[in-house]
């Protein structure tokens, strides 16, 4: 089984906000794989299949910055390992829409990602980073993820939130070397260009 991850912040207030946008990707998944998400304490949680595989979705377990123990608990009640698991979140570091998936690894100053390695003691899972770009300068980081997208922002993000969920699919089914080598590249470099 895999569990598919989003970290955001609960409630209509955070929805639209770019430190939402691994929920998104949750939800858009959920729509694509045709699984139902259900409201769980803060979480949306819902399970069901990917072609042969069984796959468990969860989005906002709690806020940003306190993610780690809930995860550390449903992790422990899905009696599965970090090794099961693919967090999906923004990234101030890539630029608006791109993508980019990991495998283990430090927090880079994301705190929902500290909370994470703190509560589960390692690093090692897959994460499928979203770019949501810099603020601009002098406004304060925080702010800025929590600023409401725009709609030339989203834009930018609704194709890319397909292209996360190809990713996801591509994850599960081929796994992370082959993952990383197709959606680890810039749009337009799929070909060799450079």
């Amino acid at each position: 089984m895999h569990l598919l991850v989003g970290l955001g912040n609960p409630g209509k207030a955070y929805a639209k906000t770019r430190h939402n946008v691994g929920v998104w990707i949750i939800e858009r998944a959920a729509t694509r794989w045709a699984i139902h998400l259900s409201l769980r304490g803060m979480a949306q949680r819902g399970s069901g299949r990917l072609g042969s595989e069984l796959v468990e979705l969860a989005g906002t377990l709690d806020f940003m910055n306190v993610t780690g123990p809930p995860l550390k608990g449903l992790l422990r009640d899905l009696t599965l390992t970090p090794d099961n698991l693919i967090l999906i979140h923004d990234d101030l570091d890539l630029e608006p829409g791109r993508i980019r998936i990991k495998q283990a690894g430090g927090h880079g100053g994301h705190n929902g990602i500290k909370s994470v390695i703190e509560a589960l003691g390692t690093s090692r899972f897959v994460r499928l980073k979203i770019g949501v770009g810099r603020p601009a300068q002098r406004q304060d980081s925080a702010d800025y993820v929590l600023e409401m997208v725009t709609s030339d922002e989203m834009e930018v993000f609704d194709p890319c939130v397909e292209r996360a969920v190809d990713a996801l699919e591509c994850l599960i089914h081929r796994g992370v070397e082959t993952a990383m080598n197709q959606f680890n590249v810039r749009e337009g470099k799929e070909s060799g260009e450079l």
